[in-house]
């Protein structure tokens, strides 16, 4: 029902009172809670309400997110949670990293979006850093705003530069849920709901070198060439899964062989998860395009980019808004993308993900010798790990058992009984070890009902 305009004037000067920190009693912020959740089940989609943790295992006062810093996050009533999920990858520098914060707060001063006519000086320095930093000969980047877009863009470009239409993704692979990028997906349950997105899209088992080459072969056979193939370089929201060291290595020449384009979506495997910057850079594989997201951003603005070589690019210089974007790029964004590369050399998270990785993935080891019925294996590379679990049924009361203890873990999409652990890469080790200690008293409750 429409309201006049005095009425949401009191709604949003009342919304804008909190924002701006006006202090609440234990009763008014129950009574916040109460009306968030009939906000959600009326307004936004009460599928939620049983799907989140946040309110099927809080209690009798749903979890309200409302401050964070570094690995902890508080609910408006003040609970406190270690965050082994990090925003499903957003928070690779920690929550409200200060470095990014001030970039961001120094720029929005000055001005915070862009005219779209004058010079944006952020996104060119932005580029240029980019170039520095990324493989081989990569070059030219173009920013948006999250993961989705970024693989859109790979998409176009790949037509662009080969006059080519079909793809080879991965059976488990996630690149996002626009129709494009939704066409690459490798699970069903994403896809049948929107069928009838991209028509020209081969799938291939994830790591499997041979079915590659022999689809290479296959489409060679009828005519049907391929434009790209694009691949994440450790499956994240299957579980953490790791390909056999051929296998990148393998892409990259029978795309180069048949004339591909091979697309490395580092969304969430880039800026230091896996352990290396890159994810190929455990194969010391050059991609032609590489997409980069969720972490680029520091945590704090959205921001995500598609980057390729100079030569690639050539085909968007005739017409340079044959692509474009409102908001990508801004301002805000951009100096958040350069303060976050800054955070992630200077503190060395490539690094330290590598060294906490190899410790959570031996003593996930352990535990899985302790509690066999429980936990059925751990994978991953750096801090992007996933436990898998029997049943899905066992996974969710794991992660629900976590939140119960202040720990922050969700499903991945693609696996519903494998839960991921992917905190910030400057985690503490302290509190790598209490979540440890929490995880094991999970088991050991699981173990106990089954």
């Amino acid at each position: 029902m429409r309201l006049s305009t005095d009425e949401v004037l009191q709604q949003t000067r009342r919304y804008l009172d909190l924002i701006g920190g006006r202090h609440l009693s234990t009763a008014e912020k129950q009574s916040f809670i109460a009306e968030t959740v009939e906000s959600y089940e009326r307004y936004y989609n009460r599928g939620f309400i049983s799907y989140r943790k946040a309110v099927t295992e809080a209690g009798q006062f749903a979890a309200l997110e409302w401050s964070g810093e570094g690995s902890m996050l508080w609910d408006l009533l003040g609970r406190e949670y270690i965050d082994c999920l990090g925003g499903f990858g957003i928070f690779s520098a920690g929550v409200n990293h200060p470095k990014v914060m001030k970039a961001v707060a120094d720029q929005m001063q000055r001005m915070a979006l862009n005219s779209q006519e004058l010079l944006e000086p952020w996104r060119a320095a932005l580029a240029r850093v980019l170039a520095g930093i990324t493989p081989g000969e990569l070059q030219n980047s173009f920013f948006i705003n999250n993961g989705t877009d970024a693989i859109e863009g790979a998409i176009k470009l790949t037509r662009l530069f080969t006059r080519r239409n079909t793809f080879i993704s991965a059976i488990g692979g996630f690149h996002g849920k626009s129709m494009g990028s939704l066409s690459l997906m490798g699970k069903a349950s994403f896809r049948e709901p929107f069928e009838a997105g991209l028509q020209d899209v081969r799938f291939v088992p994830y790591g499997d070198s041979e079915a590659l080459e022999s689809e290479f072969r296959r489409c060679e056979a009828v005519g049907v060439q391929i434009a790209g193939v694009v691949l994440e370089p450790v499956q994240g929201e299957a579980g953490g899964v790791v390909p056999p060291p051929d296998f990148f290595p393998r892409a990259r020449e029978l795309c180069t062989r048949y004339g591909a384009l091979l697309i490395a979506d580092e969304i969430q495997t880039g800026m230091g998860r896996t352990g290396k910057l890159w994810g190929v850079d455990h194969w010391n594989v050059v991609p032609d395009i590489m997409c980069v997201g969720k972490s680029i951003g520091g945590g704090v603005m959205p921001l995500s980019a598609f980057i390729s070589t100079a030569a690639i690019w050539e085909v968007m210089v005739p017409n340079p808004i044959i692509h474009s974007t409102t908001f990508g790029g801004n301002p805000l964004a951009c100096a958040a993308g350069l303060a976050a590369i800054e955070v992630t050399l200077e503190e060395d998270l490539p690094g330290q993900a590598a060294i906490k990785g190899e410790f959570l993935l031996r003593e996930l080891g352990c535990l899985q010798e302790k509690y066999p019925s429980v936990l059925k294996a751990a994978q991953g590379k750096g801090l992007l790990i996933g436990m898998e679990f029997p049943q899905q049924e066992i996974g969710w009361k794991v992660a629900s058992g976590l939140f119960r203890r202040g720990v922050l873990v969700a499903g991945t999409y693609s696996k519903a009984q494998v839960i991921r652990i992917e905190p910030a890469l400057g985690i503490p080790m302290e509190l790598l070890q209490e979540m440890l200690n929490r995880l094991e008293d999970t088991f050991r409750e699981v173990a106990k009902e089954m």
